[in-house]
């Protein structure tokens, strides 16, 4: 059973819940660890459980069968993706691979529709990830096709600082330059060159194995 002081870090929305609906929450919840490219889930697969990152970084792709692929998003530690397929009671649209050794957790779906049924503060947590996501999403239609590889990689890292769909992340992430290419699509070196030119403009600091934010705002309009 995962402690409740887990859930507490790794799920803003549990703190929203009543004390009987928090401790069903934790008796029904399952963690499974995940090596770094291990297959988390797949894309056809029938959705059975919502998923949060309890810690690693995670990254959701579709491909096709010539083996081309495209990154949707990263997904780190504090992240929950995969509610609109239980809403929407259907198959996975897309992979949800490890980019790093990762501990996952599962919400069953029936813990999940009920939920749904017994909490407000819950409805309007996930109305608002929903939101905040649908926003996302077409952000990145939009930088995938018009911007160029510095600007490609100041939007990828602002999404990872998203307050809404991660909170309580702060302004550094532990994150290597081969896992932001693999979100961005280009090549590690490419991403040296882009993340020294965003130091340069003094948006972020580049550390070991990390990165610290220091303008949200301008990473999220860096080359408009």
């Amino acid at each position: 059973m995962l402690a409740k002081e887990s859930l507490h870090d790794a799920a803003a929305w549990f703190d929203l819940l009543t004390d009987e609906q928090q401790d069903r929450v934790q008796r029904d919840v399952a963690v499974t660890q995940y090596p770094a490219g291990a297959m988390i889930e797949r894309k056809g697969e029938k959705a059975y459980a919502w998923i949060g990152v309890l810690n690693g970084l995670v990254k959701v792709s579709v491909g096709n069968s010539d083996g081309k692929m495209a990154s949707l998003t990263g997904v780190p530690a504090g992240g929950w993706i995969g509610e609109g397929s239980l809403l929407k009671c259907e198959s996975r649209k897309y992979d949800v691979v490890a980019l790093r050794d990762s501990a996952i957790i599962r919400l069953p779906v029936a813990t999940f529709n009920w939920l749904l049924d017994s909490s407000i503060p819950f409805n309007r947590y996930l109305l608002h990830q929903l939101n905040e996501r649908v926003g996302q999403f077409i952000g990145k239609a939009e930088y995938d096709r018009l911007l160029a590889p510095d600007a490609r990689v100041a939007r990828c890292l602002a999404e990872l600082f998203n307050p809404m769909l991660y909170p309580g992340k702060g302004m550094r992430l532990d994150i290597t330059q081969e896992e932001i290419g693999y979100l961005a699509r280009i090549s590690r070196q490419r991403t040296n060159q882009a993340l020294r030119t965003l130091e340069a403009a003094q948006l972020l600091k580049v550390e070991y194995g990390a990165v610290q934010v220091l303008n949200l705002d301008g990473l999220k309009h860096y080359g408009m």
